[in-house]
């Protein structure tokens, strides 16, 4: 029985997330960009009255920018979108 338990200890421990490189700086700023623009458009939303230019025109499209563009984005972009990779093209003769 302990030696069923430390394999499958041993056993967890080996098995990586795919999702570890997944990720990186680039992803987090858009993140953060995001989430700065959404809080611009609720900001904008209570700025004046209800039918202010602010928050009928100004505040949904901020919105809007965030939460359709730039959070999905952040979320769906890997890595490797960021980085250049670099080809080796050899040409035969």
């Amino acid at each position: 029985m302990v030696k069923e338990k430390r394999n499958i200890k041993e056993v967890k421990k080996s098995i990586s997330s795919s999702f570890i490189d997944y990720w990186n700086k680039n992803n987090y700023v858009l993140i953060a960009s995001g989430l700065v623009v959404l809080t611009l458009g609720y900001i904008f939303m209570a700025q004046g009255n209800w039918d202010s230019f602010f928050s009928l025109t100004i505040s949904p499209i901020t919105l809007l920018l965030a939460y359709i563009i730039i959070i999905p984005l952040a979320i769906l972009l890997k890595s490797s979108v960021f980085i250049k990779k670099k080809t080796n093209v050899s040409s035969k003769d």
